[in-house]
């Protein structure tokens, strides 16, 4: 019974040691990828939400009113127009965006597809802001491995869809607060037309997985779509305009927002893509959810991870928990990688009743050794 607050000191000391750690390598993995990073003006954008001839005050009424209105009725402006051009060619699949943009080269989306069968369990899978061509894809060959076909969603204005004049996806989130709402929706749509697709080809249950950026989308997926079983939420936050006012990763946006708009109406403002504002549609729906978020976190606070978790537990949303012992950027450094992608794997082959391996340790020790070569 004397043992409990000597852990408790030896604990808090590890954290002492551990925190300022972690976010001096945070940081300096921030800088390493700063150098491409540019302060866009601000603009209400909304011509990208229906109305480009506004500015000023009324370009403000505009959008506070587009919000309320999205909000209201939030089933149909996350519901996609039918899409009827899929193709599949070499493992990628391309299909017309059903939410349409003033960037042609944004408006095909594109998905990488990790098959491992004709059928059965399948996840779909949403990278980070800015991923690269091959970020996820090891996530992807993991999930394979414990049975699942796996779909990795490019996202709106990255990879092959990004417009000549960027060198960054800064389209998708950026202090144009009426293009960054319709890239969000944009993405949703893509994510539901692309359940559709793999039900099409006979896969099933489906589940969804996002990670950083892509966690706020798959969670108004996992939430608006009664299709898929399963959801994987990889760093979570309650309000996307605080990830991007307090976050590291995304100083330059609030560089840009500065000024122009305070965070209490931009949280207004961004509402309809914000998490908080969708939890209920999770009450009762026989979904199996994993929070994840990482303890030393400089781009989504933990402070504000956990008012997932409370929410969560307040609202009895029957939920898992994964709180990783690093930061955002060091979730993929080994050996965090493989401790990220293993419990997400296990999560969704359970969930989705995927045959897995039998011997599952050997599962584990390969993906080790992968994420040690790589």
């Amino acid at each position: 019974m004397g043992h409990g607050p000597t852990r408790t000191k030896k604990s808090q000391r590890i954290e002492q040691l551990l925190r300022p750690f972690f976010h001096a390598w945070e940081r300096y993995l921030a800088v390493r990828d700063d150098r491409e990073r540019r302060v866009l003006p601000f603009d209400w954008g909304t011509g990208f939400l229906g109305d480009g001839s506004l500015s000023g005050a009324e370009a403000r009424a505009y959008f506070h009113r587009h919000a309320e209105e999205a909000l209201a009725a939030h089933s149909a402006y996350f519901s996609p127009s039918p899409v009827s051009d899929f193709e599949l060619g070499n493992d990628e699949l391309t299909f017309t965006s059903p939410l349409p943009t003033p960037y042609p080269d944004n408006n095909r989306a594109h998905g990488l597809f990790f098959p491992t069968g004709d059928c059965g369990p399948a996840a779909l899978v949403l990278p980070q802001w800015n991923a690269k061509g091959g970020s996820q894809t090891g996530l992807c060959r993991l999930l394979n491995r414990f049975g699942l076909t796996a779909l990795r969603v490019t996202l709106p204005y990255h990879g092959p869809r990004m417009p000549e004049e960027l060198i960054r996806a800064d389209y998708m989130l950026s202090p144009n607060l009426g293009r960054t709402l319709q890239a969000c929706r944009q993405a949703v749509w893509e994510a539901r037309s692309a359940v559709t697709w793999l039900l099409s080809r006979g896969y099933g249950p489906i589940g969804i997985v996002g990670t950083s950026l892509g966690s706020a989308i798959a969670f108004i997926t996992l939430a608006h779509d009664p299709r898929l079983r399963a959801g994987v939420m990889n760093h979570v936050s309650p309000y996307f305009a605080d990830v991007v006012w307090r976050g590291i990763s995304t100083r330059h946006v609030r560089q840009g927002l500065e000024g122009n708009i305070e965070l209490e109406e931009l949280r207004k403002l961004w509402l309809p893509i914000s998490p908080q504002s969708h939890y209920e549609r999770l009450l009762g729906a026989d979904k199996d959810v994993l929070l994840v978020y990482a303890r030393y976190d400089l781009s989504f606070p933990p402070d504000e991870s956990r008012r997932v978790v409370e929410a969560f537990e307040k609202l009895g949303i029957l939920h898992e928990k994964l709180v990783l012992p690093c930061g955002h950027y060091t979730t993929g450094k080994f050996p965090f990688n493989w401790m990220d992608g293993l419990a997400i794997s296990r999560f969704l082959a359970k969930s989705l009743g995927s045959s897995r391996s039998e011997r599952e340790s050997e599962v584990v020790a390969d993906a080790e050794e992968k994420a040690t070569r790589s």
